[in-house]
């Protein structure tokens, strides 16, 4: 744990503290912030207070007196509720405005970890409860150099391997010499695992491939006893996503779409481009707003790219968020572009990563065009190649 960062940001934040409270291990990201063991038996609460100035406090029942001992600080113990009660009001004494896992109406759910019952008991004691999820990106979302170049050894491989996908599909279905073979989605999603093994990726789930009305359903999941054979004339999408099987390193997630022997049809076409032009328009968004020091929060890309597919007349068939944030975890701790699932107010920091994913999911197929950007002080890039066209396979 980097006390010395969590006080300086803490303070920049205008905040009187931080305060982490765990039971279960149900705020898994208090345990990542402050380094716990993820694996530690956790049966009573704890609280630990990270004050903006001065020595941060702990209050850890007596039967787990020692759960917090890799932090700094002096200790409250107590067992029984009134002695929990009198250690918290003691604690947090001289501090008011104090942020945690909170989000006023469990608008940004990702962060919302305490319990209303918690936060009812601190507001009975005088306290303003604000939400730490800026404070979380800043510890959970931005990446170092390593992981950043990790990110980039995952996206080298999964654009070779998403390449060489394409490939297979047509040599199976299109043999330069001998008949046809046959494939499936399932036979697919087996082939691309094994292509990324080889390359060294992790991932859990996945990859997706889907074919024709398949593709509507964004979450689609082939499996050995639900799968769609794959045919010439076919529309197919494969979204695909992994790191290096390394602690800290970083996922690359993309998507792209694309016909087997043959052209587009008219409305694929039309689909695709609207796709591809409110992609870019949320891409674009943000790297102008780099470029020229703007401060942007998630929803603002997010509204970027639905402003174009509104216009085009598909605003009800583009059904998620645009983007999510990326880190150790696919979908990470910092902001999403998000404008319908979430009002995502945070801030896209520097030195973060995400993805630009917008989609149009119509009854017989869906397109999503999905990319990874990275940030820094005065600039953002997409990390890997961008689909300009549908894949003719």
């Amino acid at each position: 744990m980097n006390l010395e960062a969590i006080q300086a940001a803490v303070r920049e934040a205008g905040f009187d503290g931080w305060l982490f409270y765990d039971h279960h291990h149900r705020d898994p990201i208090a345990g990542r912030i402050l380094e716990l063991d993820e694996k530690a038996h956790v049966t009573r609460r704890w609280y630990y207070f990270v004050p903006a100035e001065g020595e941060p406090r702990k209050l850890v029942h007596r039967i787990e007196q020692g759960r917090l001992d890799s932090l700094p600080g002096g200790k409250g113990l107590y067992s029984s509720w009134q002695e929990l009660a009198a250690g918290l009001k003691a604690m947090l004494y001289g501090a008011r405005l104090l942020a945690m896992q909170y989000s006023p109406n469990n608008a940004i759910m990702y962060v919302s970890m305490v319990d209303a019952g918690s936060v009812e008991f601190l507001r009975g004691l005088g306290k303003q409860i604000v939400s730490s999820a800026d404070l979380v990106s800043q510890f959970e979302a931005v990446l170092n150099e390593e992981q950043v170049a990790s990110h980039a050894a995952a996206q080298k491989a999964i654009d070779t391997v998403l390449a060489e996908g394409w490939q297979k599909i047509a040599r199976t279905l299109r043999p330069a010499a001998g008949k046809a073979g046959a494939l499936t989605e399932f036979e697919m999603v087996q082939w691309l695992s094994s292509a990324m093994r080889n390359e060294g990726l992790v991932w859990e789930n996945g990859p997706n491939v889907s074919a024709n009305a398949n593709s509507s359903d964004s979450h689609y999941e082939p499996t050995a006893e639900r799968t769609a054979p794959i045919n010439e004339g076919d529309f197919i999408l494969i979204d695909i996503w992994g790191r290096l099987e390394k602690p800290g390193s970083i996922f690359y997630d993309i998507t792209w779409t694309g016909v087997v022997g043959r052209e587009p049809a008219e409305k694929e076409q039309l689909v695709f481009e609207t796709v591809r032009n409110a992609r870019d328009a949320a891409i674009a968004a943000v790297e102008q707003a780099f470029a020229t020091g703007r401060p942007i929060r998630g929803f603002e890309a997010d509204d970027a790219a639905r402003a174009v597919i509104r216009a085009a007349g598909f605003g009800e068939f583009f059904t998620h968020r645009t983007g999510h944030n990326i880190a150790q975890e696919l979908h990470g701790s910092g902001a999403h572009l998000d404008n319908l699932e979430t009002h995502d107010e945070r801030l896209i920091l520097p030195n973060t990563c995400f993805s630009v994913e917008p989609g149009i999911y119509l009854p017989e197929f869906g397109i999503r065009s999905e990319v990874d950007m990275l940030t820094a002080p005065g600039k953002a890039w997409v990390t890997g190649k961008i689909q300009q066209e549908l894949v003719r396979i």
